[in-house]
Formats: structure tokens, sequence, C-alpha cells
């Protein structure tokens, strides 16, 4: 009982979560905005990784960190561009698609990697994001370490968050955003398009979802290797679903598979004796048990997954 008082009553415990919440933050807030819109993004792996690549990509060839995030974003949009295309033009399966940009976007990761990188025994790195030093917050005792002593992503992905919860419920654009994943035919009479709507939503979300792979090679790491995201995008789409389709509650529960993860990490050089496969396989029990428990009371939007077609009901 005293190993697990002691371990969350470390500051670096509550630092460590909020650094493994943000890509899942910026992943499940991209995720969230296409399927308020009505379409599912099974691409979000796929373009994630392709966002941790160009992104590094982009810095390691000289660009500042910042212009490598938007390299990330503007490249996430594109591959938002071609699942528009295909789901909401041609109409395809929202499933195959996405599975098919996934695939597509971690080979082409790998491969135009493998092109412009030399092989080498050990990763070429960049200097990533560096915490900041936020001036009477930074050191205050344990809050300060633990809350204010992030990189600039991490609070971006937090910014983000709750601007995206405003904008959804208290804009206008938001009510275009949710209508059309509820009834585009009702969106359409009251004189929008629900197809530039659903193109908006998709580009905008999968540039947030480059963003979230970006923040693995840009501040949480210094280098780019294939296997790099592990999954996270998965865990993101699951995280929607837990949230109910609202980015405050998204915010929520990214912070809470973030601290499942790091807790276990921690678990595993305190407690002896048990093997690690046991820590490693918690923090997704847990969230498979918290999502059961959320996804009974989950309104799912109406028109999720359905073509829309102009004039037909």
């Amino acid at each position: 009982m005293s190993t697990l008082i002691d371990i969350l009553a470390s500051a670096g415990l509550w630092a460590a979560i909020l650094r493994i919440a943000t890509p899942l933050i910026f992943g499940t807030l991209g995720a969230l905005l296409c399927e308020r819109a009505g379409v599912l993004n099974l691409g979000i792996e796929g373009i994630m990784t392709f966002g941790a690549m160009i992104g590094w990509l982009a810095v390691y060839h000289g660009a500042d960190l910042w212009t490598g995030l938007l390299v990330a974003a503007l490249a996430g949009g594109l591959f938002g561009l071609l699942h528009s295309l295909l789901t909401v033009t041609l109409g395809l399966s929202q499933h195959v698609t996405g599975l098919g940009v996934t695939l597509f976007a971690s080979s082409f990761s790998y491969y135009v990697f493998r092109l412009i990188v030399p092989v080498a025994g050990t990763p070429p790195t960049i200097v990533p994001f560096q915490p900041i030093d936020i001036p009477g917050l930074s050191s205050l005792p344990f809050i300060g370490p633990a809350l204010f002593t992030q990189t600039a992503p991490t609070y971006l992905a937090i910014a983000v968050a709750l601007l995206m919860g405003y904008v959804i419920f208290r804009t206008p654009i938001g009510l275009a955003i949710r209508m059309t994943g509820e009834n585009p035919h009702a969106a359409e009479a009251q004189g929008l398009n629900p197809v530039r709507i659903r193109y908006g939503a998709i580009i905008a979300g999968s540039a947030l979802m480059a963003v979230g792979g970006a923040f693995l090679t840009l501040s949480a790491f210094n280098s780019f290797f294939p296997t790099m995201v592990q999954g996270r995008g998965w865990i993101c789409i699951a995280l929607v679903v837990f949230a109910s389709w609202r980015p405050g509650r998204a915010l929520f529960g990214a912070l809470l598979f973030a601290f499942f993860d790091a807790f276990q990490l921690r678990l595993q050089t305190a407690v002896s004796g048990v093997p690690y496969q046991i820590f490693l396989m918690t923090p997704y029990i847990l969230s498979i048990v918290a999502l059961a428990v959320m996804a009974r009371r989950a309104r799912v939007p109406q028109a999720l997954m359905q073509p829309y077609r102009r004039g037909e009901r």
C-alpha cells in the first residue's frame, strides 16, 4: 500500500500522464471531429505514423519545430482529403477505406523514411521541444513540476480540446457539423452543404491526428521509427466512444488512459515477482472496462457511417 501511495504522490507520475496523453488528445479530437460529421476515419493509425515521420523529417532537414508540426498537419490534411474523396464523394465503405488509408500511410511512411534517410545502426536524431518553465507556476511545490513543466504541444493539445468543445456546442459551425452527423438531409434543407462540411471536418480531423503523431517525434522522442505509434490510433477510436463524442470527455478519457499507462510503468519497477506482461496489459483491460460502462450511455451520431447522396432519403 505504501508503494502505491508513493507512486501516486510522485510529481513525475502526473507529469508523465500529461506527456503520454498528448498524442491521444490530438488523435481523439481528430477522430471525434470526423465522426461528429458522420464519417468514421479508421485511417488514424497510418495518418499518425505519417505525421510522426514527415514532421520529424522536416525538422531533420532544417525546419524549425513549429514548422514540423505544420508540415505534419498539412500531410494529415491530404490524407483526410483522400479519405473524403473515397467515402464522401464516391460513397465507398468507410471501414474498408479507413483501413486502406492506414495500410498505405504506414507503408508509405517507412518507404519515404528509408528513401531519404540512409540506413544506419543508430537512427538520426533532432533537438525536440523542450519543457517550458512558466515563471511563478513551475516552481510551485508538487503542482509545478507535475503540471507546468511540459512542452508547448502539450499545452496546445489542452487548448485545442477546450476550443473544440466551445466550437462544436456554442457556434453555428459546430451546429452545422452536428446536424450533418445526425441528419445531413435536414442540414441540406437548412441551406447547408453536407458534402463540404464532411470534407472540412475530415481534413481538419486528419490534420489533428497527424499532429498527434508528430508530437511523438518532435517532443516525446527525438527520432522516428516505423512502429512508434504502437496502436495509439486504435485507442483514440475507442476513446471517442468513451467520450460520447464530447471533446471535454475525450480530454478526460485520454488522461485516464495515460494515468493507467504511466502507473503501470512505475509498478513494474516497484513490484517484483510479477511478469511484466501483466502490467503492460493492465491499461488496456481497464480501458475496455471503462469503455464498456460508458458505451451503454453513449449516443451515436445518427448518420455515422451512412453515405450521403444529395436529394436521396
